[in-house]
């Protein structure tokens, strides 16, 4: 007979879970939270601590990546940093599930990046139980300030996400894209017209 699958591996799988019963669960994100503040009281130009606290926080970095504080998460082992990724100020990735950022990706200020599934049904949601779905960025990906990026969303490579948007569904490679709900705007022929 198969154990049963701690609150952890039913987060990470997907699975429906109750975070908030768990003290494995609330004792990884309380660290994450003490990581994350001596993260963000670094000195701007200590680059070479920034670059280590970041590598103790998140699952992976890749090389010159460069997250500007303050940078808010719960348990940072699920994000993971392709290299050359800038995030600017504010920016807060919920990650319940995998988070992954593939290479040269700009982000800007107060975007969220929110893994987390939670009931529709008032009456669950008392319970406390949610679920998450990853989110996969792409690529040479831009993000404009306060975009929103929901469970599940993949962005295709070279794809640009227009400031403000929320992004509930993907979006494929090569697009220009805004809204709420964010949707296609055109695709990107290659010139850099505006």
């Amino acid at each position: 007979m198969k154990p049963e699958k701690t609150t952890y591996e039913k987060m990470v799988s997907g699975d429906w879970y109750n975070a908030g019963v768990d003290s494995q669960n609330t004792g990884l994100m309380w660290e994450t939270q003490r990581l994350q503040n001596k993260y963000n009281a670094l000195d701007p130009d200590d680059a070479e601590g920034r670059d280590k606290l970041l590598r103790q926080l998140c699952g992976s970095v890749g090389e010159g990546c460069l997250v500007l504080s303050p940078f808010y998460c719960d348990y940072g082992k699920q994000i993971h940093f392709g290299n050359h990724v800038f995030l600017n100020k504010c920016c807060q990735i919920l990650d319940e599930a995998e988070v992954r950022f593939g290479n040269h990706v700009f982000v800007g200020p107060m975007v969220g990046f929110h893994t987390a599934i939670h009931p529709i049904d008032a009456a669950e949601r008392r319970k406390g139980i949610e679920r998450a779905e990853p989110i996969v960025i792409g690529n040479d990906v831009w993000i404009g300030a306060q975009a929103c990026i929901l469970a599940g969303v993949h962005i295709g490579d070279g794809s640009v996400i227009g400031a403000g948007s929320v992004v509930t569904k993907d979006i494929p490679a090569g697009v220009v894209a805004a809204g709420n709900p964010c949707r296609v705007i055109r695709k990107i022929d290659g010139q850099n017209a505006e």
